[in-house]
């Protein structure tokens, strides 16, 4: 899961927190029946609690955030109808399925009796009850890169272009605990200082002391939380940025760790394909965070009280815990695709992604196979602030071979955008390409269940993945006759369209702004995926 993983403080990529009565132009593409005519956004400041929890449910012209319409959606085109239950396919991390704002939400395998060690179905899976963990016990692996060079050097340019990239991420890594143990040491010294465990930044604004080192630690934390926003909790995530360094130097780019061998299968054989255990958020529920932020995206009960709103809960949550704390292995998702598929799912999220993948072709016949099925799968474009229709930065798994020619229509690529409608909406950590991202989702500070019955703030293309999926789950709820590549382009053509001139990436240089683009240039459709546009062509497209 190298490039899928939630945003914290590498590399100082904090959230830019957006305000002050900017005006800018917004250009919306629509059915006829909504809006077509530019209108002018003035951007709010600050943004409620409220707002920023639900920011992704809100609605451009009303709100003047750009979120996907759902609310509007719900209030206007939904109220009195009854949509069927969608089967939501969620390969990742795992799931916390005990998280009570997901109660009524999971996916339960009718055909299996609970507990009682017998294969039931006879499916191959003992006690599937709520879904299968391919991974077993196992929680962190390797990158494929290291994978890649751990195997004997053949001479290929896979090797070498997996060397490469080896040596400059481990530098990279090395700089990043040398960078994560300073900032440690600075938030140590303000704690201190403050005798507080976690401070805001009125906190730091009442530190008067003659020290030095004080005085000095106390501008960083204060520009930190200036780049960060409110939301920012240093302890929090300070712990989480460091545990990223060091998983990373001792687990992913760590030559002599073998995660594997605690599965126990053969990773290279697909024909070895019953393994792992029914235990859906693994060996420690805490490890399944980012599966379960992505099934709360899309599924969290909404107006309970409770944390943030799912997108819809006329869906059923089926687990398939298949992402480590490292890079997956394709067999992994080519076999928990096709149990997602087998087990009734119409949509897939997929909030993973590689730079390598040796058994490619596992994978693309595992999308074929869901092809075939109508089940559509949607995929995080990826977070490492590149042109994916580039060679050398290609995100596995991708639904063209060559990485140009599809050769599938139901794979739809999600980049991240943030709440702040204008040149910089891109989010800067998303990957981008015209040929190979299809539209955009919100993707920065989103707010949804953690394990053991918490809420966290989490941004990535992981989060912009599953407000694409459940959207398009809403679609499948409504308009079940639709079929999944038709479900795909209404999400295309129905979006919002983009700024015309977008901020694509981060500039290597913290000291210069990139250059704004064409936003033609940043996917195939140049938009943002809007339910209350697609619910509209979903009305149409079903009645022809």
């Amino acid at each position: 899961m190298n490039p899928i993983k939630p945003i914290t403080l590498s590399a100082f990529a904090l959230l830019v927190l957006t305000g002050g009565g900017i005006t800018v132009q917004a250009q919306t593409s629509a059915p006829k029946e909504a809006i077509t005519v530019p209108l002018a956004i003035v951007k709010k400041a600050p943004v409620t609690e409220n707002d920023l929890k639900r920011w992704s449910h809100l609605d451009l012209v009303k709100d003047t955030i750009p979120g996907m319409s759902v609310d509007k959606a719900y209030a206007e085109l939904l109220q009195g109808k009854t949509g069927q239950k969608v089967i939501v396919g969620i390969v990742d991390s795992g799931v916390d399925i005990e998280h009570p704002d997901l109660q009524g939400m999971i996916w339960t395998n009718a055909k299996e009796v609970a507990g009682n060690g017998i294969d039931d179905d006879k499916n191959g899976f003992i006690d599937d009850v709520h879904g299968w963990n391919f991974l077993g016990n196992a929680v962190h692996e390797n990158l494929e890169m290291t994978r890649v060079i751990k195997k004997k050097d053949d001479g290929s340019a896979e090797y070498k272009n997996a060397l490469a990239q080896y040596n400059e991420k481990y530098e990279k890594a090395l700089q990043d605990k040398q960078q994560v143990d300073y900032l440690l040491d600075v938030h140590n010294t303000i704690k201190k200082e403050l005798n507080k465990t976690t401070y805001k930044l009125e906190d730091l604004a009442a530190v008067t002391s003659t020290d030095s080192k004080v005085l000095m630690d106390k501008k960083i934390m204060t520009q930190i939380f200036t780049n960060a926003g409110h939301t920012f909790d240093p302890e929090a995530e300070l712990k989480e940025y460091s545990e990223q360094v060091y998983d990373e130097l001792n687990y992913n780019l760590n030559k002599e760790y073998d995660g594997r061998k605690i599965v126990g299968d053969n990773p290279e054989d697909i024909k070895d394909n019953h393994y792992g255990n029914n235990i859906v958020f693994g060996p420690d529920k805490e490890k399944a965070l980012h599966g379960t932020h992505v099934a709360g995206i899309i599924a969290q009960i909404r107006h309970n009280d409770l944390g943030g709103d799912g997108i819809t809960n006329n869906v059923e949550i089926l687990t398939v815990r298949a992402v480590p704390d490292g890079d997956e292995y394709d067999k992994d998702i080519a076999l928990a695709i096709r149990y997602a598929v087998d087990n009734g799912a119409k949509v897939i999220n997929g909030s993973f992604g590689k730079s390598f993948s040796p058994h490619k072709q596992w994978v693309y016949d595992a999308i074929k196979y869901a092809a075939k099925k109508d089940v559509l799968i949607v995929h995080a474009a990826g977070n490492d602030g590149s042109n994916i229709d580039e060679t050398k930065n290609i995100n596995f798994p991708n639904d063209a071979e060559d990485n140009v020619k599809e050769f599938a229509d139901n794979v739809l690529t999600i980049g991240a955008i943030n709440k702040a409608y204008g040149e910089n909406v891109v989010a800067g950590f998303s990957n981008f390409g015209k040929i190979n991202v299809d539209v955009f989702a919100p993707g920065e500070e989103i707010y949804a269940t953690v394990p053991n019955n918490k809420y966290k703030y989490l941004q990535g293309t992981s989060m912009a993945s599953p407000n694409a999926a459940g959207v398009a789950a809403l679609i499948r709820s409504y308009y079940p006759k639709l079929k999944a590549s038709q479900v795909k382009h209404i999400l295309m053509d129905s979006g919002v369209l983009l700024p015309a001139q977008v901020v694509l990436g981060e500039n290597p240089n913290p000291n210069e702004k990139p250059a704004p683009v064409s936003s033609s240039e940043s996917s195939k459709t140049g938009k943002m995926v809007n339910a209350y546009n697609a619910l509209l062509m979903a009305e149409k497209m079903s009645k022809k």
